[in-house]
């Protein structure tokens, strides 16, 4: 079995990298700026890195090509990058707003359009995407992202109902919030905070996230698709 892992050498990525790799599945970790760690990574689990910026679609068509060439298929994709820029919606630049929209939407789209087509040849394939609580409920000061996040569900539901009958199930995992270098400019205040409005009163951690994918790209699942998947501790 084979997965492709977007955004894969760090954070919710990597656990979801070695997750994959703990079940069984050969692991291409997709990076863009880390290319140490995700090396590091792939040697570790036995998978392999490779170097695409998702926004651009030459590169994914590449990274795709190069997957098809030395595996044969593709058997699953998680659709895991994605970036936020934090401030008041009138404040942020058109040049984050274009990143934004550039990776969390255009890259899942870029990603997706490329081994969707190998997939319906196969008549099978398994679609995970990464969103975020912020996109079923709103985040402040991260108005774009929550945005882009809303979207991929959407997108989530649409494509399942058009892929299903090739054998194709397409799920979301929707993460709340998770111990990872994107929480890192939250204050501890910020933090206790957040737990007080968690019911399970701790953070997530990117294990929690892994752990979902794990369960939604095995046959345990074989009857689940359209979905979005909250692992959010209760805070929703």
């Amino acid at each position: 079995m084979l997965a492709v892992v977007t955004g894969g050498s760090k954070g919710i990525g990597e656990a979801i990298c070695r997750q994959l790799a703990n079940d069984g599945y050969t692991v291409v970790v997709n990076y863009n700026s880390s290319g140490l760690q995700a090396e590091r990574i792939a040697n570790e689990i036995g998978g392999y890195s490779y170097h695409a910026d998702i926004s651009n679609l030459e590169e994914v068509k590449s990274m795709i090509d190069y997957t098809i060439q030395n595996f044969g298929n593709i058997d699953l994709l998680v659709n895991n990058a994605g970036i936020s820029v934090v401030g008041l919606f009138h404040e942020i630049s058109q040049v984050d707003v274009k990143k934004i929209l550039d990776i969390n939407l255009n890259g899942v789209f870029n990603c997706t359009s490329e081994v969707v087509k190998h997939m319906i040849s196969k008549k099978s394939g398994n679609i995970i995407n990464i969103s975020s609580m912020w996109g079923e409920v709103g985040g402040s000061c991260e108005v774009h992202y929550s945005a882009t996040k809303s979207a991929i569900i959407g997108f989530t539901k649409a494509l399942a109902k058009e892929v299903g009958l090739s054998g194709i199930r397409v799920n979301c995992v929707s993460p709340g919030v998770i111990d990872t270098s994107m929480n890192e400019h939250l204050t501890e205040d910020d933090i206790n905070s957040l737990k007080e409005e968690i019911p399970l009163y701790r953070l997530g951690t990117p294990q929690d996230v892994a752990n979902v994918v794990s369960f939604l790209a095995s046959e345990r699942a074989s009857y689940i698709t359209a979905q979005d998947i909250a692992v959010n501790g209760g805070i929703c």
